[in-house]
């Protein structure tokens, strides 16, 4: 079966199509720019990259041109759309009314609508993106893949808040945690990568990217991760703050005359390592920096891997102990400086760094000794695969 993987932001959107029983990726490419000026980027396998400037007004249009991609005489991937068995859709957040993956029925749709509040920039593009595909594809089946549901697994302990428990009962305000494919497919290949049972195994992946997160997978259920009831909360990001006193917040605002929506702007656009470095939220542009012993890159950096390290101790608290570090995601796989920087601080635990293996960027490789007690892997996450096998698993039944 082949299937389409749809990616769907307010702007935006990423596809692939990938052969299930091969698992090869056929074609892929994004649309930029919906509802402005518009661009498809479209590349088969083993093919040229092509792109095309055309107006893209809503994302009807936009993947009304992917389709027409996939199936152009000279370039497409397929010959035709019955070719597509299935389309698997992203979705960001499920709240508490989805534990997995879930063919989309209106029913369906109309409890995740139901989740917009938790998620206003993402559900709602989420949503418009399966209703175009829908309406282009009406025979074909849809399936939701949620950010959130792998996480559904914590414990009470780990997802209430230390606030009126009112406001959980009344509000469902708790933490339920993102990147949930990704850390689900990550933990899992880890296991196959060491001939290891999922079940038994204790994993701390983290997907430090842009945005980033960790996760604690115990015995093949996440019992604990880094985001909260919004990816703000955890690890400092690109350009999230992570971790912050609610008063610091308060004082501020006081200070520069911010009001809520103030607040949030600094804490999700102005904060991260850009607003520590004031350099920039790539980091290669910080790596560049510190290599040149620019302070402001240093510390960017160095708070990052201290904050990345606490939570790796934190979650070996929580398992009673960890078998396996993963690192994936853009940083985590193509930062060998930042996966030492944090290693460097988990001695405690045994860990002993392969030098050399630590160089790798963007291969699956343990780059732990032999000798190390904990295994170290650079893993580069796929989430597309991953909801691609979501999706057939469920339209298969």
């Amino acid at each position: 079966m082949n299937v389409l993987v749809i990616n769907c932001g307010s702007s935006s959107l990423k596809y692939q199509v990938i052969n299930s029983d091969t698992e090869e990726v056929l074609a892929k490419g994004l649309c930029e720019r919906i509802g402005l000026d518009g661009r498809l980027v479209y590349q088969k396998a083993g093919g040229e990259k092509e792109i095309t400037e055309a107006d893209m007004p809503t994302h009807k249009q936009a993947i009304q041109m992917v389709l027409d991609a996939l199936i152009n005489p000279n370039t497409g991937a397929l010959k035709s759309l019955d070719e597509i068995g299935a389309v698997g859709h992203r979705m960001v957040h499920g709240g508490e009314k989805f534990a997995c993956s879930t063919i989309l029925d209106e029913e369906v749709l109309k409890a995740v609508e139901e989740c917009n509040d938790l998620a206003p920039l993402h559900n709602p593009a989420n949503l418009i993106g399966v209703r175009a595909c829908q309406e282009l594809m009406p025979h074909v089946p849809m399936v939701g893949v949620f950010d959130t549901a792998f996480h559904q697994t914590m414990p009470e302990k780990a997802y209430l808040y230390g606030i009126d428990y009112d406001y959980y009962e009344k509000y469902k305000v708790r933490r339920y945690g993102f990147h949930g494919t990704s850390h689900s497919y990550v933990s899992k290949r880890a296991a196959e990568m060491l001939g290891r049972p999922y079940e038994e195994l204790k994993t701390i992946v983290c997907h430090l990217g842009n945005g980033a997160s960790i996760c604690a997978v115990q015995n093949g259920q996440s019992i604990d991760t880094s985001m909260g009831l919004t990816p703000l909360e955890g690890l400092i990001m690109g350009t999230r703050s992570g971790d912050i006193d609610p008063g610091a917040m308060e004082y501020l605002a006081k200070k520069e005359g911010l009001d809520l929506e103030g607040v949030l702007s600094v804490l999700n656009k102005k904060s991260g390592v850009q607003g520590l470095s004031h350099i920039s939220s790539d980091f290669r542009d910080l790596e560049a920096a510190a290599a040149k012993d620019d302070p402001a890159g240093i510390r960017a950096l160095d708070t990052y891997n201290y904050r990345v390290a606490k939570y790796v101790g934190a979650y070996t608290a929580a398992m009673n102990g960890v078998d396996v570090i993963c690192f994936t995601a853009g940083v985590g796989e193509n930062g060998p400086n930042t996966r030492k920087g944090i290693c460097d601080y988990l001695g405690y635990l045994g860990i002993e760094l392969d030098e050399e293996a630590n160089l790798v960027r963007g291969e699956e490789k343990i780059i732990s000794t032999p000798d190390s007690k904990v295994t170290v892997i650079c893993l580069p996450t796929n989430e597309e695969l991953a909801i691609a096998r979501e999706t057939v698993a469920l339209v298969n039944g």
